[in-house]
């Protein structure tokens, strides 16, 4: 450059982005570009007077980048080899405690009209929970092998105690149903309960054992004699009037035949006479009409007929969104029958609302998500099966015991599983869900993930009590000795 020729303005050159050098001038035709654009440019750019770079506004691609990494997250937090360990274990313990707590609250004063204590029904629930809890702990505990052979003797036993109930002078009748046996005092036991986890275990060892022999593609071996023992059970227990256990056997006898592969031609034509029968019991039972009657009723029409679904609709519309609080229902004085029982999910939305029914649902789903995911990974085929019988059950009895208290479906007497009153029903079911667990922790990947955790946790361990071992030592003055 000559003395001459006047000295080029020089732009301060900002900081590089992308590899490249961009000056301030250079800038701000392309923030203006940026603007006239919508302001969909996701870059940093320094104002013209200096100062701290201003954040635009994120890009459409940058949110639905944001949306798949979450998603990604998600994802591999699902297919942790732990999860339905603790979906299982975790959903079915806070089912337990709430079903806890609403029927203390829901059968205080139904227990001071029978002259009882206010916690009578709570305290009977409280020793069957403790009960079951024993019962889960030695399903974890107990080898798959004891399993299948546990699974002919209880078969054998629920018979015995189902034939019991038809006894003149044993079986006792409850609400028109004659399915229970009394052992003096107030200790009565359902054995069609048990008659549930009976079909599931063997039904599953069955299928199991014409699998590996490959027998299963051959329809006598698909059916016989697994749909005839259930058709056994089924004839015992409508002897005593109970439909609503009979659904679910039902329920149970046609998933372990999905999962065994049964062809859809089958399910047709079972549904199509298990469709016939079942309209032939209704229509030949003024109560099982009356109750068919009262779906999506909204008065309690001629002679209250209606009276415990409607009230039922009116707890759940009295509840609102948080609820009256716990104790507050009001349908549970006298005017909602069984509110401990086949209709403590409509005290639950009076007294919690909206979200404690839809925290309900939300455990009953996670519940049944954990256990389609372990029947479905485990190549143990008794495993499957039992995994599928099981979780078929609690969904049916839970979407059966739900859809009454809403009013889509009749009322079928059944509870809702691990939450209403009744030891009959929390023990069987515990063991079942102890079963569950016990399968999901004999996944390969999960007996390694709490392989590898035992270790930290006995460090973990020892280092808390180092730490609450030590005794605190106080500072002396300096001047004390």
């Amino acid at each position: 450059m000559t003395p001459d020729q006047p000295a080029a303005p020089r732009s301060r050159p900002s900081a590089p982005r992308g590899g490249r050098t961009v000056s301030r001038a250079g800038a701000a035709p392309r923030v203006r570009a940026a603007v006239r654009a919508g302001g969909r440019a996701a870059v940093l750019v320094r104002p013209r007077g200096g100062g701290p770079r201003l954040p635009r506004r994120p890009t459409r691609t940058s949110v639905l980048a944001s949306l798949r990494r979450a998603q990604q997250r998600t994802r591999r937090a699902w297919d942790r080899p732990l999860t339905a360990y603790y979906l299982v274990l975790g959903g079915a313990l806070l089912i337990t405690v709430l079903g806890l707590v609403m029927v203390y609250s829901a059968s205080q004063i139904k227990a001071l009209q029978s002259g009882l204590a206010p916690s009578y029904f709570f305290r009977k629930q409280l020793f069957a929970a403790a009960l079951g809890g024993s019962l889960m702990l030695l399903a974890v505990r107990t080898p798959i092998k004891l399993h299948r052979a546990f699974a002919y003797p209880l078969l054998a036993v629920s018979v015995f105690l189902m034939c019991l109930v038809q006894v003149p002078g044993m079986g006792i009748s409850v609400n028109g149903n004659r399915n229970w046996i009394s052992f003096g005092g107030p200790f009565l036991l359902q054995p069609s309960e048990f008659a549930k986890l009976a079909l599931v275990l063997w039904g599953a060892d069955l299928l199991a054992r014409k699998q590996d022999k490959r027998l299963l593609a051959q329809w006598k071996h698909l059916l016989v004699p697994l749909v005839p023992a259930a058709g056994m059970l089924l004839g015992l227990i409508m002897l005593g009037g109970d439909m609503g256990t009979a659904i679910i056997l039902t329920a149970i006898l046609f998933g372990l035949l999905w999962l065994a592969g049964a062809p859809t031609r089958l399910f047709v034509g079972v549904l199509t006479f298990a469709g016939v029968v079942g309209v032939l019991l209704i229509r030949t039972s003024a109560n099982r009409m009356s109750r068919l009657a009262c779906i999506g009723a909204t008065e309690p029409g001629d002679h209250d007929q209606c009276w415990q679904a409607v009230h039922g609709i009116y707890a759940l519309a009295n509840g609102g969104w948080f609820g009256s609080g716990l104790g507050a229902s009001m349908e549970k004085w006298g005017e909602l029958p069984e509110p401990h029982t086949d209709f403590i999910f409509a005290i639950t939305g009076e007294e919690l609302g909206l979200a404690g029914t839809l925290s309900v649902l939300v455990l009953f789903a996670a519940l049944g998500y954990a256990g389609i995911r372990v029947a479905g990974r485990t190549e143990d085929p008794f495993v499957r099966y039992a995994a599928g019988g099981v979780t078929t059950w609690i969904t049916a009895q839970a979407v059966i015991n739900i859809g009454a208290v809403l009013g889509l479906l009749p009322i079928a007497g059944v509870p809702l599983p691990l939450f209403s009153y009744g030891g009959s029903a929390l023990l069987p079911t515990m063991f079942a869900v102890g079963l569950l667990i016990a399968f999901a922790r004999a996944e390969p990947a999960a007996r390694a993930a709490l392989a590898m955790r035992q270790p930290a946790l006995r460090k973990k361990l020892a280092r808390v009590r180092r730490k609450t071992m030590r005794r605190p030592v106080k500072k002396r003055p300096s001047g004390e000795r």
